[in-house]
């Protein structure tokens, strides 16, 4: 099954919106075939694996991340292909998440006479899939806070009048969290910022992970009044990977910005704020099956999206340096007024170097 998990880890960036499934089979203790899904290439994991037994499946035992599905997608059932090839047994982590067809997969293989072994290393598996989970429970993307910051909770130093960091550009993270932060990225379909964070830091908001991907990484900017300079690195590198969420109506730089191959999108404000309704753009993310979505914004928008309630998992990277009040933090609203407290349901804790992460979930995608 760790092997299994280890091929699930290499579908993703290639799966979504599939989940990302890792299947080994084995017989007389030798793996006989083993195989992960790639949307692109259509096969699922148990497919992929069973071609490349061939005949040897017969009588094998299969372990595979996620219980073999039993409905026609765009491809057939692979528990009818399991039971087609004579596998005696299948050892499966994690049931189906999608609440319409979980268990179905797994009834019809045991009607077939074929051993079940079910929950091997399931928190595993389910952390995998958690997106696509969230997904297709709910319609809704995953969407992870991530953010680096002090002790204090802070994640840039004071501002200066021009809305620019004091000091020159730094990192307050180590470079064994920064790659982390890649690891993430690639494991997402999209990330999401404020205008504000583009105007402050620049950033570019790309996966610099050096692994494949099946779709670029959608970089999504909130800019309620197209304030978005043609000189920032988003523009200079957009090819149709940026895309600009808006409240104008008929707007000149709307046309420029298309031209420099950033895609603009106008939505209606939100009535309370006369911005762009962050629960908009989620549902819009969601059209597209953007399935997990990072949350890499300032303090304002950290704020609304976490008094929202659309933040499922945070992952905050901590450095040993303390900043003071004067500097930014991680949370802060636009109305004073605006209170609300967030609890974490579980969390896990990571040393990454001199830094530390603690990774912490507001909803459980799969319950």
């Amino acid at each position: 099954m760790e092997r299994a998990l280890a091929l699930a880890e290499s579908s993703v960036g290639l799966a979504s919106p599939n989940p990302a499934v890792g299947c080994v089979l084995v017989h007389d203790n030798v793996v006989i075939g083993e195989g992960f899904h790639a949307y692109a290439d259509k096969d699922h994991a148990e497919i992929v694996a069973l071609k490349q037994a061939g005949e040897q499946a017969r009588g094998a035992t299969a372990y595979v991340t996620l219980e073999p599905c039993s409905h026609h997608g765009r491809t057939g059932p692979c528990a009818d292909a399991m039971i087609a090839a004579g596998v005696a047994r299948v050892v499966t982590a994690a049931r189906d998440p999608n609440p319409q067809v979980s268990g179905r997969g797994l009834d019809r293989l045991q009607a077939a006479g074929i051993s079940l072994t079910i929950g091997v290393k399931e928190a595993a598996a389910r952390r995998i899939n958690e997106a696509f989970a969230k997904f297709i429970r709910t319609g809704r993307p995953f969407i992870t806070l991530k953010a680096g910051l002090t002790l204090d909770g802070r994640i840039a130093p004071p501002l200066t009048k021009n809305h620019v960091p004091s000091g020159s550009t730094h990192w307050i993270t180590g470079d064994r969290s920064r790659e982390t932060v890649q690891e993430l990225r690639h494991g997402a379909d999209a990330i999401l910022t404020g205008i504000g964070t583009i105007l402050n830091d620049d950033p570019l908001l790309t996966d610099r992970s050096g692994r494949h991907r099946r779709r670029p990484l959608l970089r999504v900017v909130l800019d309620s009044s197209l304030q978005l300079s043609l000189e920032t690195q988003l523009v200079r590198t957009a090819n149709q990977d940026v895309l600009v969420f808006h409240t104008q109506a008929a707007h000149q730089r709307a046309k420029i910005l298309e031209e420099r191959g950033v895609r603009v999108e106008r939505l209606a404000p939100d009535p309370n704020t006369g911005r762009v309704s962050l629960l908009a753009v989620i549902d819009r993310l969601a059209e597209m099956e953007l399935i997990s979505v990072i949350l890499e914004g300032g303090s304002q928008i950290n704020a609304t999206a976490l008094a929202a309630q659309i933040v499922d998992k945070l992952f905050l990277f901590y450095a040993p340096v303390i900043y003071g009040d004067a500097a930014v933090p991680v949370v802060r609203s636009l109305h004073a007024s605006t209170y609300f407290s967030t609890r974490l349901g579980s969390y896990r804790l990571h040393e990454m170097g001199e830094d530390f992460a603690v990774e912490g979930y507001l909803h459980n995608p799969w319950e």
